[in-house]
């Protein structure tokens, strides 16, 4: 049996649940939006990701013996609203912009729409999971184009909470990464694995000779070997010695990394492993792999920017009530009107226009119907329908709209100086 999400929220969800029941106004009809108001640190997208987790977590969302009784105990609700809670199942409709989508501020990135009681539950977990798969997957669809055609494995589990390392595995996968060295996430969602040794096989070993003997030994002549725990050149030298060409890869894990990976291209060049590959590791970010364009690199492995959103930890995505039945049953316009952070009220729909094959907008708009612009392309899409999941997909999906999507951007999307988002958001 899957653990319950239901207590992964917020105490005033459930103060605030508590007192809708007291007031009458818990099954008024209501509709939450996620969206974010900017793209962090100067960025010109960001990529949606995380939404198959949150179908997970909404079907997941039970209040069974064991929930209730802490919040018994712990006094935090009334016995009313326990009674509420013991029969939750969120019966109402989401629609949201598909994994691996492309966003920008303003974008409409899920809408939530159902009784109060039952939306206003799920803002903490949906906004937990969103703000930092999407956080993940923007950063890492930067190292990705930095990258060109080179491969990046994801291996920052070690950086980060070790269930958020699961989550930030599947999320750079969407984003274009190649495997991840993260056997819960192969195990979860089928995310590719890799890997081969540390500095610490070495060490064990007393010599890079016996080391790489044992290793190439085990794994066969294909296998990666770690170059850089003694001297570089040496163990270059030792690794084609036992392997022969037949060696796959060496990783280099520390220096100045363009002028030892050019030095190790030569040496083994020189040796006849004109086919053995060159991985690089050691702090990389997108900025540092965009550097090494011009290196003999092949392959590129990130650990603690890609987990972190290189940054920008968060997606500063926020879940907001846009609109409200009132007590005529008819389903009104609602909007935050504070200095700062304002919001836009009413239930939205959002459109990408393309022309010529390149983005130029997104189009959000409360007008039944959407936009007239030819070209536009819708992007909310049904996730649950009357409490029922509809929107789940396979991870390769999300791979290859995310392709799609970044494909379309305009060129200056892709610069890594800071800037405005690379297409505007036009309401209407």
């Amino acid at each position: 049996m899957a653990m319950s999400s239901a207590l992964l929220t917020d105490h005033y969800e459930l103060t605030m649940l508590q007192a809708a029941l007291d007031s009458g106004a818990a099954h008024h009809r209501a509709v939450f939006e996620v969206f974010a108001r900017h793209l962090p640190h100067g960025r010109r997208y960001g990529v949606v990701a995380g939404t198959g987790r949150v179908l997970d977590a909404l079907a997941e969302f039970r209040f069974g013996d064991a929930e209730l009784a802490f919040l018994r105990e712990h006094r935090v609700v009334n016995r009313r609203t326990l009674d509420f809670l013991a029969s939750y199942r969120f019966s109402g409709d989401v629609h949201g912009y598909r994994e691996g989508e492309c966003y920008f501020p303003g974008s409409p990135i899920m809408v939530v729409d159902g009784t109060f009681a039952e939306a206003v539950l799920l803002e903490t977990v949906i906004l937990s999971i969103l703000n930092h798969d999407s956080a993940v997957a923007s950063a890492a669809s930067r190292m990705v184009h930095a990258a060109g055609t080179r491969p990046i494995i994801e291996m920052g589990s070690r950086r980060t909470h070790e269930l958020a390392a699961v989550a930030a595995a599947r999320a750079a996968y969407v984003a274009g990464f190649s495997s991840t060295s993260n056997l819960m996430a192969g195990s979860m969602y089928g995310v590719p694995t890799a890997g081969t040794s540390a500095h610490a096989f070495t060490l064990l070993h007393g010599s890079e000779y016996d080391a790489f003997q044992a290793q190439i030994d085990s794994l066969g002549h294909g296998t990666t070997l770690l170059v850089d725990t003694y001297d570089v050149a040496k163990a270059v030298r030792t690794a084609v010695e036992l392997a022969g060409p037949e060696l796959g890869a060496v990783r280099i894990d520390s220096g100045d990394l363009a002028v030892a990976a050019s030095e190790v291209r030569r040496l083994l060049d020189g040796l006849g492993a004109t086919k053995t590959r060159i991985v690089v590791t050691s702090d990389l970010d997108e900025y540092a792999i965009a550097a090494l364009a011009a290196a003999p690199v092949d392959g590129y492995g990130v650990g603690t920017s890609v987990v972190t959103g290189s940054g920008a930890p968060t997606a500063a995505m926020v879940y907001k009530l846009v609109a409200r039945q009132d007590g005529e049953g008819v389903l009104r316009p609602v909007a935050k009107k504070s200095v700062g952070k304002p919001s836009r009220g009413g239930r939205k729909d959002a459109f990408r226009a393309v022309e010529d094959g390149v983005a130029a907008a997104e189009l959000v708009t409360t007008t039944p119907g959407g936009p007239a612009r030819p070209g536009a392309r819708p992007l909310l899409h049904a996730l649950v329908r009357g409490g029922e999941i509809v929107g789940r997909e396979p991870l390769a999906a999300a791979r290859d709209r995310h392709r799609a999507s970044v494909a379309e951007l305009p060129v200056p999307a892709h610069q890594l100086s800071q800037g405005d988002p690379v297409i505007p958001t036009l309401f209407s």
